[in-house]
């Protein structure tokens, strides 16, 4: 599994309507995208649950590689180039995925938290400890899903997770679900 992100921070007067209608527009284009095991089309509003911006951040789960590489050299990814420039896109390392106690409800919001791993010990029990974290969060209520990756360039560990829920029980930044394109969520690796 391999996760990414992009985020794209837009000016603090920019309409979110325009993000709002280009999702509802265009977020069906992956709903059955090779490869791919859940997109989740996010903003935050700047005032709105804490968010100090406005920003477009798409979530992806992603099964293969190659599905990923399908939608960055050429898929509908230039769509966001052409209008908003190159983002930067973050990726990580997959390390655990859990379907949440809510996994049938749709999700209306996201939490990304991302952490520094400690300079010492052994990895594998960070590796362990951040399985738990993700069973522990997908086990609450109004869990959708629970996922965790690292990112070993950085060596910095996130948590996202999807809930059903307005008020989530878990730390980070909170994020407004739009769409969410789930074609191999079945298949992410638990």
């Amino acid at each position: 599994m391999h996760a990414m992100q992009y985020e794209i921070t837009l000016p603090a007067d920019y309409d979110m309507g325009i993000i709002r209608r280009r999702v509802a527009s265009r977020g069906h284009l992956l709903d059955d995208w090779q490869g791919l095991g859940v997109k989740t089309y996010l903003v935050r509003e700047r005032g709105v649950r804490g968010s100090p911006v406005n920003q477009y951040a798409p979530f992806y789960l992603w099964n293969t590689g190659a599905g990923m590489n399908a939608f960055l050299w050429g898929g509908p990814f230039q769509g966001i180039v052409d209008d908003f420039g190159r983002p930067s896109v973050r990726q990580w390392s997959g390390v655990a995925y859990e379907e949440g106690r809510d996994a049938r409800s749709p999700a209306r919001v996201a939490v990304r938290r991302r952490q520094q791993l400690p300079a010492e010990g052994p990895l594998s029990r960070t590796m362990a400890n951040a399985a738990q974290e993700t069973e522990r969060l997908a086990a609450e209520d109004g869990a959708v899903l629970a996922a965790a990756a690292v990112d070993t360039s950085r060596w910095e560990l996130i948590h996202f997770s999807l809930w059903k829920v307005d008020t989530p029980k878990a730390d980070g930044d909170v994020y407004e679900v739009l769409h969410m394109s789930a074609p191999g969520r079945d298949r992410l690796p638990d």
